[in-house]
């Protein structure tokens, strides 16, 4: 099975063309090829380009556990440099579908930099989903860990919890990413990120990305956290947002639509072997 593999700070996956992968990649083969160990190794799959009615192309996104996940700013850059790499797009803007909405995007800087229009960050319950009454989830209470939060929830077409600290660290992501991820506020799940404002144009996170785990960036968690940060007038509209992999710059309009600009970058292309998928071992 032929891959390509990209990482955008440090955020990788591997894309996979649908016309040369088995028509049962089921979620144990998803999660044997990204395995670290056993397999291709990376955070997600890219399965695509695929059929649209509503843009140019389509696009599937895995995460490691054999989850699909509604969208990825890293892995829509990530793909379209991969469409601008097989020659299949130019530097002119165009359109990919994912199950979380459509998106524009661009190739620049001789493919080093993509920029994509991520859609509009909302925050109402209904939409993330958040359980209970339908409201704008700002500033509410959460008791996971022994600890309590005050978060915020936004979904840029996937669920984020925002929970913004004095403290950032790296541990915090770690230590209560899996039991917010999985609390039953969420009844799909969701991503989690720990937000420091450092000024008006920049904010650091630290991120616990559902299906995938603690993650070096992210471009949907980077969408999400600069909304918030602007929804709770702790920022303005141009925010630089500093995770362990790198930054990703992100502009807001005044509904919270968000444009996101980031590297990305080529790692290697390769073939799986089959003898992957027949190894006993458990995962």
């Amino acid at each position: 099975m032929k891959f390509a593999k990209y990482h955008a700070l440090g955020n990788d996956y591997l894309v996979l063309d649908p016309s040369v992968v088995s028509p049962d990649l089921n979620p144990e083969k998803i999660k044997r090829i990204c395995h670290r160990n056993f397999g291709a190794g990376s955070d997600g799959i890219l399965l695509g380009p695929l059929p649209s009615k509503l843009c140019q192309f389509g696009l599937r996104i895995f995460n490691p556990d054999g989850s699909e996940a509604e969208k990825s700013g890293n892995g829509l850059r990530i793909f379209a440099r991969y469409l601008w790499d097989s020659g299949l797009v130019k530097d002119d803007e165009f359109s990919v579908e994912t199950l979380g909405g459509a998106v524009k995007a661009t190739v620049f800087d001789g493919g080093g930099t993509v920029r994509v229009e991520m859609g509009r960050v909302l925050f109402s319950s209904s939409k993330i989903p958040v359980e209970g009454p339908d409201r704008e989830v700002i500033n509410e209470l959460l008791h996971v860990g022994g600890r309590d939060f005050t978060f915020c929830a936004a979904t840029v077409g996937n669920p984020h919890c925002v929970i913004p600290v004095s403290v950032l660290e790296a541990d915090l992501a770690k230590q209560f990413g899996p039991s917010i991820e999985r609390h039953a506020l969420f009844p799909n799940r969701t991503n989690v990120q720990f937000m420091k404002v450092l000024d008006r144009n920049n904010i650091q996170i630290e991120i616990w990305e559902r299906g995938a785990g603690y993650t070096l960036a992210s471009g949907s968690s980077s969408s999400a956290c600069a909304a918030v940060a602007r929804r709770l007038d702790l920022c303005d509209s141009k925010i630089t947002v500093h995770m362990p992999g790198g930054r990703i710059e992100i502009e807001l309009d005044d509904d919270y639509s968000v444009l996101m600009t980031g590297p990305v970058t080529k790692v290697a292309e390769g073939m799986m072997s089959k003898e992957i998928f027949e190894a006993t071992v458990p995962l």
